[in-house]
């Protein structure tokens, strides 16, 4: 049976670098549905917000994710940091496989973040407050969609990626609960400092 999993988590947490090479260690696809909707939309991201408007991203975001997850075979998605926002689609994903939450503050995100042009959502006068914002609503949700929550803090992508192994080991093993919080030992010194999904 090939390994299904889903990463979750705020822009900027690491989801798109991280689960490229996680995708490398498990030997499957790798998806990022920011770049299937760019491909599906024909536009960047950030233009269709301006011209559509949220509402109607969030539909079609729903349906591309819908065709992903139909997708056959081992597969590593990485999600936009919207897409839990819908019950649907957090269905879909429980569904599809194992689904981690990348974990980071607000203020670590905005570090990451803040010469970033490419987000939407944080084209606005006082990004922090609106991660904040975006957490306070988010966060809940991502709990309540992931099967593990991984605390990226500030270690390596190689590090994340471990942690993240140890723990579809431990599930494959039948060891794991819904929403286990994956141990925070890393290191506190590196950076993961790459852009990472817009939404």
């Amino acid at each position: 049976m090939q390994i299904r999993c889903a990463l979750v988590g705020m822009p900027g947490s690491g989801k798109s670098t991280v689960g490229r090479q996680l995708a490398h260690r498990l030997g499957v696809s790798f998806v990022d549905l920011d770049h299937r909707l760019e491909q599906h939309l024909g536009t960047s991201i950030r233009s269709f917000f301006e011209a559509e408007g949220e509402a109607r991203f969030r539909d079609i975001e729903a349906q591309v994710l819908a065709d992903v997850v139909r997708q056959p075979g081992g597969m590593v998605l990485s999600t936009g940091g919207g897409a839990v926002l819908r019950p649907e689609n957090r269905e879909a994903l429980r569904q599809f496989g194992n689904v981690l939450y990348l974990r980071a503050a607000p203020e670590e995100i905005y570090k990451r973040v803040r010469h970033d042009r490419s987000r939407p959502l944080l084209q606005v006068g006082n990004p922090l407050e609106k991660l904040r914002e975006l957490y306070a609503v988010r966060d809940p949700l991502y709990r309540e969609t992931a099967h593990y929550v991984i605390e990226t803090g500030r270690p390596t992508v190689s590090t994340l990626v471990n942690m993240i192994m140890m723990q579809l080991e431990m599930a494959a093993a039948g060891g794991g609960d819904a929403a286990t919080e994956a141990p925070a030992a890393v290191p506190q010194n590196a950076s993961t400092d790459a852009p990472q999904d817009q939404r």
